[in-house]
Formats: C-alpha cells, sequence, structure tokens
C-alpha cells in the first residue's frame, strides 16, 4: 500500500486511488525527438503527465507541448521561475511551441533525470481556453548544472477539447532512453 496517496507501484494500470485513472505510459526503448498521447477519452476533469526525462544533447534543453496535433497559429504561451540554491531566474516564450519546463541533459551524469508533473485543466472544457501547470526538479550530485527546481504555467489558447498531446524538444535533439511518461485521468 503506497503512503502518498495517488501514487502506486509502476507497471499497474486502473484506479489509482484519489480519483487518479491510468491512462496510458510510454518508456522509451531508444531515444527519441517526440513522445504522443493520441485518442485520449473524454471522460475525465483534468489530466496529469507525471515523467522522467533526459536530454541526448549537452547542455540545457526545453521541450515544448502540442495539443491536437496544432502548430502553427501562435496559440502557445509558456512562463516558468526556477532556482538553483545559489540563484534564481525566469523565462517566458509565445509562439507555436511555447517552452514548458526543462530538460536535463545527458551531459549532467547519464544516470541522473528531471523530474516532474504536469497538470492540464480542464481539457474537454469548451468554454475556455486551455490552462498547463508544471513542476520539475532534479538534482546530479554535483554534475555540470547541480540542481534545478522550476513552477512553470502554460496557455494553449483554444476552446476546443484536447484529444492528444506531443512533446517536442525545442533545444537538444532527443529523449534520452528510459524517459518515461505517464498519463492519468482525473476526476
Amino acid at each position: 500500500m503506497s503512503l502518498i496517496p495517488g501514487v502506486i507501484a509502476s507497471g499497474i494500470s486502473g484506479h489509482l486511488g484519489g480519483n487518479y485513472y491510468s491512462i496510458a505510459t510510454q518508456t522509451l526503448g531508444s531515444a527519441t525527438s517526440t513522445i504522443t498521447f493520441s485518442s485520449i477519452p473524454s471522460t475525465y476533469t483534468h489530466l496529469q503527465l507525471r515523467g522522467i526525462w533526459q536530454n541526448t544533447t549537452s547542455g540545457n534543453g526545453y521541450a515544448a507541448m502540442t495539443f491536437n496535433g496544432v502548430t502553427t497559429g501562435n496559440l502557445y504561451s509558456g512562463h516558468v521561475l526556477y532556482g538553483n540554491g545559489s540563484s534564481a531566474g525566469s523565462n517566458t516564450a509565445d509562439g507555436q511551441n511555447a517552452n514548458l519546463f526543462f530538460v536535463g541533459s545527458s551531459a549532467q551524469t547519464s544516470s541522473m533525470m528531471t523530474a516532474g508533473i504536469i497538470d492540464i485543466l480542464d481539457y474537454t472544457n469548451t468554454n475556455k481556453n486551455k490552462t498547463v501547470k508544471i513542476l520539475y526538479g532534479y538534482d546530479t550530485n554535483g554534475g555540470t548544472y547541480t540542481q534545478e527546481l522550476g513552477l512553470a504555467s502554460g496557455l494553449f489558447m483554444s476552446t476546443n477539447a484536447i484529444s492528444s498531446l506531443t512533446l517536442s524538444l525545442t533545444q537538444g535533439t532527443n529523449f534520452a532512453q528510459y524517459s518515461s511518461f505517464a498519463l492519468y485521468g482525473v476526476k
């Protein structure tokens, strides 16, 4: 039995308790440039995407999230606040692919990944634009980019219900092997 509400052992699908329901999980067998969740059911109020990931390119990298295959029209906006224990910063992005969260780099250490939780609120509500909130962090035990904790928000300026989402890199080449994302429906 889990001591953390809504969290259970990997590989078990179905109801997680706390109104979280497993929809799909993707763990990369090899590096890839995009990760897509399609045919998302419209039976939930919100979506939550949990992940661990790494970038195959040396240095920092950002990932973009797009919905329903929409990559034109300047419909995305993103904001991030981050800190590493000694300094803080922020970034904004507007355009077709907004920078939504940091992607850990293989230059840090090969065994350390970034972990994060992405909430997509009211994804089926056709009366409002869609908002996203993201919490991420990593610690490399003294690697090139030692540690970072960030909070980000995003906006998809469309009232269309979300039926698919795609993650891709705006800086960097691929998500590294063993990066893993799990999509949940929240009631």
